[in-house]
């Protein structure tokens, strides 16, 4: 997330964005239910559009 958004955004956006392809929680939480690095970076590419050659 810091290659995309910056070290300071991929935190905040970590800690503090709820995602509702996550069912309602923070990557941060997400990652701590189980969820794959791989979905929650899914639900993160598709909440804010990167392109599909950056994902």
């Amino acid at each position: 997330m810091a290659d995309e958004f910056g070290r300071v955004r991929a935190e905040m956006l970590a800690q503090d964005h709820v995602f509702s392809l996550l069912g309602g929680r923070t990557v941060d939480q997400a990652l701590e239910a189980g969820l794959s690095t791989k979905e929650v970076w899914q639900a993160v590419c598709d909440a804010f559009e990167v392109p599909a050659e950056r994902r």
